[in-house]
């Protein structure tokens, strides 16, 4: 990741964290918005063959009136030839925790791969965002995170692969499944009344090879 996204994604857990501070605030609880966008993008050429980048972040809010939240996935392939092939692969992974009633969400959530003049290059762009609501405050639990931070090295291990885009989809598709059935167990999250949370997943593939 370079020094820019890096900045970029600080500067955005930053603003999420002190958003998700006031939201915890007794006068302030009922009246929190929060706003947070999160992404990465991938631009291969044939002065650089192969870019891989990917993003996980967790975003817990607690209690807020609304939220906005997004994440994208944008990859491109430019000007490579079948003999001299490219290989450009953008993932993002987006975790979003919140609870309140009747909160006004808004949850966007895009990948978007485009090939240009790039015959036989591999262009993946894959946005997954996962969306955990309760009634009453959470926090997801230690061991939760412990898990989901070790999905996140499985999806950065997938950077010094070579397997086809097919099977990086796949690959993909498998940690996102992991994330979901973990955020869905009542016992990830730390509440007083525990319950099993509401989790909304949005995912968007897109790329070459179509298959």
């Amino acid at each position: 990741m370079n020094a820019y996204l890096s900045r970029h994604f600080l500067r955005i857990g930053l603003l999420a964290a002190g958003l998700a501070a006031a939201a915890t605030g007794p006068a302030q609880a009922a009246e929190a918005v929060v706003v947070t966008q999160d992404g990465v993008r991938t631009t291969a050429n044939h002065h650089h063959h192969v870019d891989y980048r990917d993003s996980f972040t967790v975003h817990q809010f607690g209690s807020v009136a609304a939220a906005r939240v997004g994440n994208r996935a944008d990859a491109k392939s430019v000007g490579c030839t079948a003999d001299d092939a490219c290989r450009s692969v953008a993932l993002s992974f987006q975790v979003v925790t919140l609870s309140g009633e009747n909160v006004r969400l808004t949850a966007v959530n895009n990948g978007h791969a485009v090939n240009e003049h790039c015959d036989g290059c591999q262009t993946l762009a894959g946005a997954y965002q996962f969306v955990v609501s309760t009634a009453t405050p959470a926090r997801l639990t230690a061991d939760a995170q412990h898990r989901l931070a070790d999905i996140h090295r499985r999806l950065d291990a997938l950077g010094a692969s070579r397997l086809p885009a097919a099977d990086l989809k796949r690959q993909a598709d498998s940690l996102a499944d992991e994330v979901k059935a973990l955020l869905s167990r009542p016992g990830s999250l730390t509440a007083a009344h525990p319950a099993r949370p509401s989790v909304k997943v949005h995912r968007q593939l897109d790329g070459w090879p179509q298959h």
